[in-house]
Order: structure tokens, then C-alpha cells, then sequence
């Protein structure tokens, strides 16, 4: 089993930067492939960002470039760099966690946070 608690999340003007942490119980958690969505207003949730546990990372194209996710393993934590935010980037942020390869599809994910709200004014 493993839980998950998002945090990091808030208020922050266009092209400004949050770094959000997820913070993972679990002695497995480095095997764990780990991932971030996103649900904005009015939206179906979307893949973010992922990294599984060789270190490969993997981003959507709107996040390319802008977003990072890393992972601690000691301290059982993957975080989400994000720089240049724009206000598309309003949404509520979730990790996820799946034993297993990489895969994009939010169904395939067994763990996931609570969620941390990020908003991007204009």
C-alpha cells in the first residue's frame, strides 16, 4: 500500500514558479513509477508529468520545457518544478503512484493524493 500527500500548491502571477511535493509512505516507493495530473475548471483530469524508477521523465506536451518532476528516494518524495506558469495552467494538481512502467492513462495509476490547488492569474 502506499499513501500520498500533495502539497505546495496557491496563488501565483503569470510566469511566476511553485514547486509542489508529494510525499509518499511505502518502503516500495522506489519502485513505484510516479506521476503528476492535473484537473482544471471544467475539465477531464490530464497527464502532467511522470517518472518512473530508472529516472526516465516524461511531460506533456503543454508542460515540456516549463515543468520538472524529480524524485527523493530517501525521503520518499517526487516534486513538481514548475516555471513560467500560465493562467492554462489553473488546475487542481494530483500525484499518482503505480507499480509498473510508464503509462500516460489516468486509470492505470492505483494511489493517488488529494490534491493541491495551483492558480495562475493574468
Amino acid at each position: 500500500q502506499v499513501q500520498l500527500v500533495d502539497s505546495g500548491g496557491g496563488l501565483v502571477q503569470a510566469g511566476g514558479s511553485l514547486r509542489l511535493s508529494c510525499a509518499a509512505s511505502g518502503r516500495t516507493f522506489s519502485t513505484y513509477t510516479m506521476a503528476w495530473f492535473r484537473q482544471g475548471p471544467g475539465k477531464e483530469r490530464e497527464f502532467v508529468a511522470a517518472r518512473n524508477w530508472g529516472g526516465s521523465t516524461y511531460y506533456a506536451d503543454s508542460v515540456q520545457g516549463r515543468f520538472i518532476i524529480s524524485r527523493d528516494n530517501a525521503k520518499n518524495t517526487v516534486y513538481l518544478q514548475m516555471n513560467s506558469l500560465k493562467p492554462e495552467d489553473t488546475a487542481r494538481y494530483y500525484c499518482a503512484a503505480r507499480m509498473g512502467p510508464y503509462i500516460p492513462t489516468m486509470s492505470m495509476y492505483n494511489y493517488w493524493g488529494q490534491g493541491t490547488q495551483v492558480t495562475v492569474s493574468s
